[in-house]
């Protein structure tokens, strides 16, 4: 039997427990934690609080004065006298660490001494193979989205902290962003590493899994620049394919982007995954076949498309039927021809290849294949809102189907399908979005109206008055 969180790898990995808030106030309450800690480091990093009990220095007259009376009671002044004042501190620093350093290795008082000699053994052993089942630092460090709350019941009442009790944001169409369609696969992060070699020569990347951060590839070449995390999807067909879903940028080049709001986020990482250069497939000893040919690695890093318009009519005529529709691929799949040479000239046109024309790939071409990745559904971010690990209300996720946590995977390791077309979540999300620019068109509609009854009415209270 499945766990709830192996139903789906967009689920968030506990549940909600506060059911008191609606998830409008605890969205706002996130988005104002985030402003808070967002505003704390930034006074972290100005050093405001090392600056308080500093005065500017005053007059020579006044310095004169303050020399002649020792127990004048004035603040720290600020140092003129460069950095001869601090040696005398560096030189009880060095002292205390030659002191140390200068204890013989045979004497009781040596660090070598007084470390404790590590056990080998059969309990070594097992304490290794319990630390390997516990998660690392990598683990959860996702940004997990929740369930987006719906309700078709009274979508026209109010609830009681005045919001509608549809479920869907106020603010839907001016502060979200829509992210579809969602790839079917397996989450996780992308970790690069310092190499000494080229990039996409020297394996500098690895994955890991999003639950305890362990390596679910080991490392193999790409063109990412080190100290790089991303959050991907690993295409559930990727042993064809070869592809890597982008799904969002914590870091590049060592520069923290997970602090940065989400348009910037998604156009940061679509512009600098748009400048890596492609990077060739592995060869395969012997002799292969298209059908055949297995991707030891992913070699295709491919951004997941987001949408900034989600106004009600862009949602339904462009963004719900993508996020229903499968995304058609044209891939470059190595294939090894009949009677091929050690070394083949590849032939391809610069738009229907991922490489230069002219690469050489050891027994292998590369020909056109057409894919089609399968859509689970469609993700909602909050524009104000950084990436933050964890469960968050800031990011809301409508799968196209229903998932039953009581049930296992199936053979190609997606849960089924349990309820009724109709009652899915992205079935729902289309009638209310659907029912709420209907409710927008009609109260338009009134309100064209009732400005000449209105202006009547004004008219003949006017001439009453008069």
């Amino acid at each position: 039997m499945a766990s709830g969180r192996k139903t789906s790898f967009k689920l968030p990995p506990t549940v909600i427990t506060d059911t008191s808030t609606s998830q409008r106030t605890r969205r706002e309450r996130a988005l104002e934690e985030q402003k808070r800690r967002r505003a704390e480091r930034f006074d972290l990093t100005r050093q405001l609080d090392g600056f308080a009990d500093l005065n500017i220095a005053e007059s020579d007259e006044e310095d004169n004065e303050s020399q002649k009376d020792p127990n004048s009671p004035h603040g720290t002044k600020v140092v003129h006298g460069g950095l001869a004042s601090f040696t005398s501190l560096l030189g009880q620093q060095t002292s205390t660490t030659d002191a140390s350093a200068s204890v013989p290795p045979g004497s009781p008082e040596s660090p070598q001494q007084q470390q404790p000699k590590k056990k080998k053994g059969k309990k070594r052993r097992v304490r290794d193979r319990k630390d390997q089942d516990k998660p690392n630092e990598w683990a959860d460090k996702c940004m997990y989205a929740e369930l987006l709350e719906m309700n078709e019941d009274d979508p026209f009442a109010m609830s009681a902290d005045g919001s509608g009790s549809d479920g869907l944001p106020d603010d839907l169409e001016t502060a979200w962003i829509a992210v579809a369609p969602v790839p079917v696969g397996k989450r996780c992060l992308a970790i690069t590493r310092d190499s000494s070699g080229y990039n996409g020569v020297e394996p500098n990347t690895t994955l890991r899994s999003r639950l305890l951060g362990k390596p679910l590839l080991p490392w193999f070449p790409s063109t990412l620049p080190p100290n790089t995390v991303l959050d991907c999807i690993l295409d559930e067909n990727w042993r064809d394919t070869g592809v890597l879903h982008i799904l969002d940028v914590l870091k590049w080049k060592g520069q923290d982007i997970a602090d940065c709001e989400t348009p910037f986020r998604f156009w940061w990482r679509d512009t600098r995954i748009r400048e890596l250069s492609p990077i060739s497939p592995p060869s395969q000893a012997g002799p292969s076949t298209q059908e055949s040919y297995r991707f030891p690695y992913p070699t295709t890093l491919l951004p997941i498309p987001y949408h900034t318009d989600t106004s009600l009519q862009n949602l339904l005529s462009q963004i719900i039927p993508v996020a229903r529709a499968a995304r058609p691929l044209l891939l470059q799949i190595p294939f090894s021809l009949p009677g091929s040479s050690d070394t083949m000239q590849i032939e391809t046109s610069p738009s229907s290849s991922h490489l230069p024309t002219g690469t050489r790939i050891p027994n292998l071409t590369l020909l056109p294949m057409a894919f089609e990745m399968l859509s689970d559904g469609l993700l909602l971010y909050v524009s104000e809102a950084t990436y933050e690990s964890g469960t968050s209300p800031l990011s809301s996720w409508i799968p196209l189907k229903n998932y039953d946590a009581a049930q296992a995977y199936n053979q190609h390791g997606i849960a089924e399908a349990m309820a009724p077309d109709e009652d899915t979540p992205m079935n729902k999300f289309e009638r209310l979005v659907r029912l709420r620019m209907e409710r927008e068109l009609s109260s338009t509609s009134r309100e064209t109206q009732d400005p000449s009854s209105s202006s009547t009415y004004t008219n003949m209270d006017t001439e009453m008055s008069n």
